[in-house]
């Protein structure tokens, strides 16, 4: 079971921190990442890490401003947002995969995702 949260209301420019944590399972064997979904649009890939490598991946939109990075104690991922812009308002989701041995676009596509968490709201004013 996932759970995201730490969602809410910033300023263009501003940060936010979201959080997933895992419960019931083990996730070393997993890879775990955020998604967003904005109103009218797909579901669109932001990061994700590799539980047992810390290996990373970032969507375009992402690098640079979002650091992606995971708590083994917590079993809690995070989605460190920066210079937040307001077409990253969205809801966003934390999922996680057992696809653990591929790169780059495998991660991409939401299908490839077994586990769902809720979403939490991100709205960036100008």
């Amino acid at each position: 079971q996932l759970q995201a949260f730490g969602g809410g209301l910033v300023q263009a420019g501003g940060s936010l921190r979201l959080s997933c944590a895992a419960s019931g399972r083990t996730i070393s064997g997993y890879a775990m990442g955020w998604f967003r979904q904005a109103p009218g649009k797909e579901r669109e890939f932001v990061a994700v890490i590799k539980w047992s490598s810390g290996v990373t991946y970032y969507a375009d939109h992402a690098k640079g401003r979002f650091t992606i990075s995971k708590d083994n104690a917590k079993k809690t991922m995070y989605l460190q947002m920066n210079s937040l812009k307001p077409e990253d308002t969205a809801v966003y989701y934390c999922a996680a995969t057992g696809l653990i041995y591929y790169s780059g676009s495998v991660y991409w596509q939401p299908n490839n995702y077994e586990h769902w968490g809720q979403g939490t709201q991100v709205t960036v004013s100008s």
